[in-house]
């Protein structure tokens, strides 16, 4: 293995990662992705008898020249013998060379990018007063996507729902203590929605978590956790009367179950796809556009945004003496 390539451990991706900067990251892979500079092969998905999948994503970005690679799995089975439900690796290499470069941890990586493109998608929709954040799940996504908005916005209260009262008590406390704002636990949708200037959803739900007539009128929603056409989250009323913004309309159109649903049945066209992340971050469509309007940001997750956000940690490393070597024989 050449010398060269650097092994960053979950700990080395966080310190190499601030969420500031994964958002700017993010902002640099939907910018790419807008003007023509990514290839982006559909990601390949293999089911393990029942009891998981693994889901293989590469990526090649012409303007930077590199490639990435990540394989993630998702067993939800694990958490009974306490260990993750989702493992990941991302490859990066020199896209003039084709020589690896580094291997991240793939899971906190995974994390950051995800989170960060909700934190881009709050700040280019979002009300620029908005100040309450209403999150919905609690586990390892919905807390980066509490920590990117409040990157963004003057956040100075949350709430957050989960049907396990337990994890969100948790949720609850862990970010209380980490952002010095209070965080809340909610008894139920409704009430996790009140007064709400952004919605986060983290879920791997397969119907929907809220009913559209609990949302309050202007409210920005980050749609994450359904990034298959079996899994929903966002109420078909709420994807028809909202402003719907994609992270990549190709993706969304094969995987996007909040949406895919409701084009099925109708509610909705394919022009409910038409606006990318991408457009509105070059000024190619407008971001919001009425305080009262609903703008709805889904995604399913982009292998541009693995390596954008692993080159950034790839940059940040040396001075902070981050990553390990890895050589051949190692």
């Amino acid at each position: 293995m050449n010398a060269s390539v650097l092994y960053f451990s979950a700990d080395a991706v966080r310190r190499a990662l601030p969420m500031r900067e994964a958002i700017q990251a993010m902002h640099d892979a939907f910018a790419q992705l807008a003007r023509g500079e990514v290839t982006l092969p559909t990601r390949v998905r293999m089911d393990a008898a029942g009891q998981g999948a693994a889901h293989v994503m590469p990526c090649h970005s012409t303007s930077r020249k590199l490639f990435a690679v990540k394989m993630v799995s998702t067993f939800p089975g694990n958490r009974q013998s306490g260990l993750p439900a989702i493992h990941a690796i991302v490859i990066l290499s020199d896209g003039a060379t084709g020589a690896p470069l580094a291997i991240l941890e793939g899971a906190s990586l995974t994390a950051l990018r995800t989170g960060a493109a909700s934190g881009l998608a709050t700040d280019l929709l979002a009300r620029p007063e908005a100040a309450a954040a209403a999150i919905f799940g609690a586990g390892v996504q919905a807390r980066t996507q509490l920590e990117a908005v409040c990157a963004v916005r003057p956040i100075r209260r949350v709430r957050v729902y989960d049907r396990d009262r337990a994890l969100a008590d948790e949720f609850a406390a862990e970010m209380t203590r980490r952002l010095g704002i209070p965080v809340e636990p909610s008894p139920s949708s409704a009430k996790n929605l009140e007064d709400a200037d952004v919605v986060c959803t983290a879920t791997p739900s397969r119907q929907p978590v809220f009913d559209d007539g609990e949302l309050p009128p202007g409210v920005h929603i980050n749609a994450v956790g359904a990034w298959r056409p079996d899994m929903v989250e966002v109420p078909a009323a709420t994807v028809r009367r909202a402003r719907v913004v994609v992270d990549h309309r190709d993706s969304a159109l094969e995987e996007a179950g909040d949406l895919l649903g409701p084009l099925r049945a109708g509610v909705i066209g394919e022009e409910g796809f038409s606006t990318e992340l991408g457009d509105v971050v070059l000024g190619h469509k407008p971001g919001r556009t009425t305080a009262d309007e609903i703008t709805l940001f889904k995604s399913v997750g982009l292998a541009i945004q693995d390596l954008c956000a692993a080159a950034r940690v790839l940059a940040n490393a040396q001075p902070l003496g981050l990553g390990t070597p890895l050589h051949s024989g190692a």
